[in-house]
């Protein structure tokens, strides 16, 4: 009897043991579950605009070579929302900011116009505003121009064809009215009058100047990434 007694009390010992292994065991399992990682509350409140980012624009002021300074403000507009990851990240009526930051005005016997210009602000529809290192990366709304470096300098097109033109106009007028009054040999004197009024004209005529209206479209690259607080940003 003093046997069974003994296997009886040692099987529940052996029972309460397993018991009680199996509990901590759980609660340990529970209480990793409990604990997130650390860094998943700052990831999930940020987002970034990654470098290269191209960025749709409409100016909200007219420039001109002709009378526009290095340090004057530009104002534009986003014309498209700009999405990653399925998040809306600028949304279409942001404004932009940013400064003219070299002005030429094109040479009379050579040197085109040109100007450059970087943005550096955001501002949401919210009133939350970003800072950025951004660029005209491209200007498909205004005419006869050309972008002739990576920094995003516009620059009017050359306009030699145009000078070209103006010397044949003018030699050929000559010619007519030398023409008119002395035959042959007056076509050619007024001819050679003709074009070198022309050349003149060409040399006292300065180039074109870069003009973009308002609502010009342009496209803005954003040179490195740019952090967001997703908690000021609509969804």
């Amino acid at each position: 009897m003093r046997t069974i007694a003994m296997r009886t009390i040692m099987m529940r010992t052996i029972v309460v043991v397993f018991l009680v292994c199996g509990l901590s065991a759980a609660q340990a399992n529970s209480g990793s579950r409990l604990d997130p990682p650390a860094t998943s509350t700052s990831d999930a409140g940020q987002l970034t605009i990654p470098s290269g980012t191209k960025v749709p624009l409409a100016l909200k002021q007219s420039i001109s070579t002709k009378n526009a300074r290095e340090g004057d403000a530009v104002y534009a507009v986003t014309t498209f929302p700009v999405v990653i990851n399925e998040r809306i990240v600028i949304p279409s009526g942001t404004y932009v900011q940013g400064r003219i930051s070299n002005v030429k005005r094109g040479g009379r016997i050579k040197g085109r116009a040109e100007v450059l210009m970087h943005f550096s602000t955001l501002i949401y529809p919210s009133g939350y505003t970003v800072v950025l290192p951004g660029a005209v990366e491209n200007v498909p709304g205004a005419e006869k121009t050309s972008m002739k470096d990576e920094e995003g300098t516009i620059r009017q097109d050359s306009q030699t064809g145009e000078k070209a033109k103006t010397v044949a106009t003018a030699a050929g007028t000559g010619a007519v009215v030398g023409g008119l009054s002395n035959g042959a040999k007056g076509g050619l004197i007024g001819a050679g009058i003709g074009g070198g009024v022309g050349t003149v004209i060409g040399l006292l005529t300065r180039g074109n100047d870069v003009r973009m209206d308002a609502g010009t479209t342009l496209e803005m690259v954003i040179q490195r990434e740019v952090p967001l607080d997703s908690s000021r940003i609509p969804k």
